[in-house]
């Protein structure tokens, strides 16, 4: 048979849209611009899209690679038009400078701070907490969840390839009409297929890239969550130890009073029972001596519990802490600092609430697309034989090329709502982005206040603690010399006693003011923390750049 010399010409190329399915040159591409435009208005987005005439030579009627350029270009255009609405940070109110005053260097916010209160003991924690916390691999894993759910959505965006290979061994019915055209003795037959098939979605409308940009979004979000885990590991886990030297510092001026009450109830007994003081000096004596008897353990009990506080946030069993220093030797970190805007950028719950944020607006872009048409380009290439010895010779060879296009028509009112959704959340979300941005505005004003008045409790009740063992003095000299009873010198005892363990509480909420400091203004010390644990530096080194 005389083959047409034309074919090879209008022939369209694997996995290109054949010619009968695409409209002509001069209308389709017009009705395309058309269509553009119409859709463009109705989602609220600027359409680029411009009239194919102005841009484009006249196609060449005998000429299909012109035609296929043509079409091409239009499709190219028509991208232009995506209908995801662009994303915009919500405005703000923030305050040119603290309502408490300037602060330090603001480079001493990326230091290791933990390391200012010179207590090799707690830096090792700080090391041993970051390593072992089990919140901490909990967020790892978010995050690399999240990292392989940007990876699928993101593979939507490229073609798409299989390959099939099948065989099989059937008996045709001789009771049908394309049965009884075969030949007695050809019923049974086998077939055998190799294929390989690709498959291709035109983003016209961008639903396909709203989605990576929320899936991507979504893995930024939880890779600052998991750096809010750091920030507060670290935060708690100094606290925790700064409570436990403070509990420590209590437990022995309680066994201090304990012993100091046990001689005077001893003295007033002997002094009792000598008939030299009533009954009511010596109960008086045994009531102060149950005090502190009654402390002590509490204390203890207090301080195990903290041990073990501990060792949960660094991901072990219950046991002792290991101590290198006394309350009173530990020392002040520098103070950190930073504008109120730098919140933004340096507290990475502040930047995950706005992750979430960027992710929900880009769900607006998906739910919008889904009211347009959805074009599929798909194609094989195969080999075919009812012998397998002949499958991979020339006449098994087999192709076909096509492509469809989808529209919803009606959903009972379904995409409708879904797009309602999608806006709805990204306002939630922007409501809780502006929350966290003033929640973190709030932790730093209260922390510099806290700071700076913890600072004078503690000069204050350093006087009282002064004045109170002074009192003791002359209370005993008075009670000695006959001018007063044991009363007197019972209460300024059980006054100085109080005023101690309030003083030793006062200057561990010190402490505990900077570790809060920092965990309030975030910054590159979180950065420095990480590299403490290897499953946070490797979360961090596969961070995704695209």
């Amino acid at each position: 048979m005389t083959r047409d010399p034309s074919a090879s010409a209008t022939r369209p190329a694997a996995g290109a849209v054949p010619l009968a399915l695409r409209p002509s040159p001069s209308r389709g591409a017009e009705a395309g611009f058309r269509e553009a435009r119409l859709r463009a208005a109705a989602a609220g987005a600027p359409c680029k899209a411009r009239r194919p005439g102005h841009d484009l030579a006249p196609p060449q009627p005998t000429t299909g690679r012109v035609a296929l350029a043509g079409a091409l270009c239009t499709a190219a255009l028509l991208a232009a038009c995506a209908v995801g609405p662009r994303y915009e940070r919500p405005p703000l109110d923030l305050p040119s400078n603290w309502r408490s005053g300037p602060t330090a260097a603001a480079q001493e916010s990326n230091v290791a701070w933990w390391d200012g209160f010179r207590d090799p003991a707690l830096s090792k924690l700080v090391a041993d907490t970051i390593a072992g916390s089990l919140d901490l691999k909990q967020a790892v894993a978010r995050v690399d969840e999240a990292r392989a759910q940007y990876g699928i959505a993101r593979s939507a965006l490229f073609p798409q390839f299989n390959a099939d290979a099948s065989g099989e061994r059937q008996r045709a019915s001789r009771t049908t009409f394309s049965g009884r055209q075969i030949l007695p003795g050809q019923q049974n037959y086998s077939s055998y297929d190799l294929d390989v098939s690709a498959s291709y979605e035109i983003d016209l409308w961008g639903g396909l890239r709203s989605a990576t940009a929320a899936a991507r979004a979504q893995l930024l979000a939880g890779e600052q969550a998991r750096r809010t885990v750091v920030l507060t590991l670290v935060a708690n886990a100094a606290d925790a130890y700064i409570e436990l030297l403070a509990l420590d510092d209590q437990l022995a001026i309680a066994q201090r009073t304990l012993e100091s009450r046990r001689e005077v109830l001893r003295l007033q007994k002997a002094r009792f029972e000598g008939g030299i003081a009533p009954e009511s000096d010596m109960r008086q004596a045994e009531s102060q001596f149950q005090i502190a008897a009654v402390t002590v353990p509490s204390l203890r009990r207090q301080i195990a519990q903290q041990e073990n506080l501990i060792n949960l946030l660094a991901g072990r069993k219950p046991g002792p802490i290991e101590r290198d220093s006394k309350f009173e030797a530990l020392a002040f970190p520098p103070v950190p600092a930073g504008l109120p805007s730098d919140l933004l950028e340096r507290r990475p719950d502040v930047q995950q609430a706005e992750q979430n944020l960027i992710a929900a607006n880009a769900d607006i872009g998906i739910a919008r697309a889904a009211f347009f048409p959805r074009i599929d380009l798909t194609s094989l290439l195969g080999l075919q034989s009812e012998q397998l010895s002949q499958l991979l010779k020339g006449p098994s060879f087999t192709w076909n090329a096509g492509a469809g296009l989808t529209q919803s028509l009606f959903s009972g009112g379904a995409l409708t709502s879904q797009l309602h959704l999608t806006q709805a959340r990204e306002r939630e979300l922007a409501a809780a982005y502006q929350e966290a941005v003033l929640s973190a505005l709030h932790d730093v004003e209260n922390a510099l206040v806290a700071r700076t008045t913890l600072q004078q409790e503690v000069a204050e009740q350093e006087k009282n603690v002064a004045a109170l063992t002074r009192l003791l003095v002359l209370a005993q000299r008075r009670y000695k010399e006959g001018a007063a009873i044991f009363l007197e010198v019972a209460t300024a005892e059980q006054s100085l006693f109080d005023a101690q363990i309030s003083l030793d509480t006062l200057r561990g909420e010190l402490f505990q003011s900077y570790a809060d400091l920092y965990r309030a203004f975030g910054g590159g010390w979180v950065d420095t923390a990480e590299k403490l644990a290897p499953q946070a530096a490797d979360a961090r080194a596969a961070e995704t750049t695209h």
